[in-house]
């Protein structure tokens, strides 16, 4: 069950990058764009936490945990690592396509998610560094690596190619954190509304620097369906969050990745961005696959 819902994240994950992208390219301003989606999701929590009584409880509990120190600030700042996750799908998902976005986002994810649960910050504990997981992080870079041929760096410069990457960085980071408040509070309902309080703040003060440097942003859409991001985001951060103490950040990462690469592949091919997407880019992704599974699959004992 674990596994079916990293890979339901990893759906959510691709569905999010494609909505958000095409409303930071309507509003002309990706942090903006982000912060829409934030404050959406974040509306969305606060109707729920209000209408469970549960959830009204371990907002006290959180409460409590901060007054007496036993919640430390750096688990609330899960949320920094969504608001960096939303901007980046702003401004390059619209013009790299969903499948190049999610190759660098995996990589990300595989690097980090191996070094976090080796040091064991996520709640699962540590996390041995078996041949597999090394072969899965090797891997991944070479899918970048294979995205990068081609036209594509003259389809988009270099730093926009770079920023799925640390999108990716961030996403496993979030879901350790996040995981360990969970636990802290006893509800991934509470961890994922700190995560989106933080990630809201930190996109209220991105966009004003953003606006005071290029500018008013164009007026916000009228189709409904431009604001679904949010509501998506809401929902993978809570299974994230519900999950990752079973699965372990890496695992729970390339898990998303089964359901990123189907998604992000048919979202590509229905719906075709600026630059993308390309047969390298395809291949890329093939070769992510390839490395989800050599580090899934468990290591043989010796007796």
């Amino acid at each position: 069950m674990a596994l079916g819902g990293a890979v339901a994240i990893g759906v959510l994950t691709a569905v999010q990058a494609r909505i958000n992208g095409v409303l930071g390219v309507r509003v002309e301003n990706g942090v903006v764009a982000g912060l829409i989606s934030f404050a959406v999701g974040l509306l969305a929590l606060v109707a729920v936490i209000v209408c469970i009584p549960s959830a009204r409880r371990g907002v006290g509990r959180l409460r409590t945990g901060i007054r007496d120190r036993r919640i430390p600030f750096w688990m609330l700042l899960g949320g920094a690592c969504g608001a960096l996750t939303v901007s980046t799908q702003g401004v390059t998902a619209g013009v790299l396509g969903v499948s190049l976005f999610t190759v660098g986002v995996v990589a990300g994810q595989t690097l980090h998610g191996l070094v976090l649960d080796r040091i064991g910050f996520g709640p699962a504990g540590v996390v041995a560094v078996t041949p597999g997981r090394v072969a899965g992080g090797v891997l991944a870079l070479a899918a970048v690596a294979i995205s990068l041929s081609g036209d594509v760096l003259q389809a988009a410069p270099l730093w926009m190619l770079l920023l799925p990457f640390a999108a990716g960085v961030g996403i496993a980071w979030q879901a350790a954190t996040n995981g360990r408040l969970a636990q802290r509070v006893g509800s991934p309902l509470i961890a994922t509304f700190t995560s989106f309080i933080a990630g809201t703040i930190a996109l209220l003060l991105a966009a004003g620097v953003s606006v005071a440097i290029r500018g008013l942003p164009q007026p916000p859409p009228a189709e409904p369906w431009l604001y679904l991001g949010g509501f998506l985001g809401f929902a993978y951060i809570l299974l994230g969050a519900l999950i990752v103490a079973h699965t372990g950040v890496l695992l729970m990462g390339l898990g998303s990745v089964l359901g990123q690469l189907a998604t992000s592949i048919v979202i590509d091919l229905l719906w075709p961005a600026a630059a993308g997407p390309a047969l390298w880019q395809i291949v890329g992704m093939v070769v992510v696959a390839v490395s989800s599974v050599v580090v899934a699959l468990p290591r043989r004992r010796r007796s």
